[in-house]
């Protein structure tokens, strides 16, 4: 019985493993496809839709302004996350649930309603959009998450260690950058590059807070347009293939992390 329970066991975990790739793989399979169109039968493989897309000065352009706008939100994120984190979990400030609960409010608010919210602030304010307002706009949505992820980081044994320290003699921010970094180093981590990948992927602040400089998951919204094609399959294996790239990382340095 025990060993039918354990079967039983594998064949869901089969069945969802399936359910959640099989789409992804299908994607993949049809970016090697040689004909125009990305259906049934197979016919391949080729590089020919990748070599299209690397070609392509727009999708290029798009690629870069995803990695300049996921690597700069990411780290402002991440920055001001940290700071909120130290500041609610290491002192008694006035209303600090509620600054809390401010501070995760984002993270239960639809990315349409903060797009819309930002974009009415901005042509109110007088500012243009660009790839600095969409910037702005995945600040907001992963700052919370930043938050989040290294306030619940912070025991007892960092408070410990840094009491221990200020006792030596060190001053606030040594303390900051020489005991309370290092030990958050993995939920530091783990933040940014969940941030990165969020931004990355990210498309309605994307589409409505950019305007002639845009990131890849609004060009590959603009090549849709046009129909199904080979290309979209290639550009959106590529942006899988980096969201696994960006995945792994964060799973090998937390693994080192835990080995020692």
């Amino acid at each position: 019985m025990t060993r039918a329970w354990h079967l039983l066991g594998w064949v869901y975990l089969a069945l969802a493993f399936g359910f959640i790739l099989l789409p992804v793989g299908v994607l993949v399979l049809f970016s090697f496809q040689d004909g125009r169109l990305p259906v049934p039968p197979f016919r391949g493989p080729s590089l020919r839709w990748y070599a299209d897309v690397l070609a392509d000065r727009r999708l290029m352009a798009g690629l870069g302004n995803s990695l300049l706008v996921a690597s700069v939100s990411a780290t402002v994120a991440l920055g001001l996350g940290f700071l909120a984190a130290v500041g609610l979990a290491r002192h008694r400030l006035p209303g600090a649930a509620l600054l809390r609960l401010v501070l995760i409010a984002p993270m239960t608010v639809s990315y349409l309603i903060i797009a819309l919210g930002l974009l009415s602030l901005y042509n109110r304010a007088g500012v243009g959009l660009s790839l600095w307002t969409a910037g702005v706009g995945h600040v907001v949505i992963n700052l919370p998450l930043c938050f989040a992820i290294l306030y619940a980081a912070m025991g007892p044994h960092l408070r410990a260690a840094e009491r221990a320290a200020r006792d030596l003699g060190a001053g606030e921010a040594a303390v900051l950058w020489h005991v309370t970094a290092p030990m958050l180093a993995p939920a530091l981590l783990a933040a940014w590059f969940l941030a990165f990948t969020f931004s990355w992927d990210e498309f309605i602040i994307a589409f409505l807070l950019t305007r002639f400089d845009v990131t890849l998951p609004v060009e590959i919204w603009s090549l849709l347009r046009s129909g199904i094609s080979p290309r979209a399959n290639a550009i959106g294996s590529l942006v899988f293939l980096v969201s696994v790239v960006v995945v792994m990382v964060v799973q090998l340095v937390a693994l080192r992390r835990t080995r020692r």
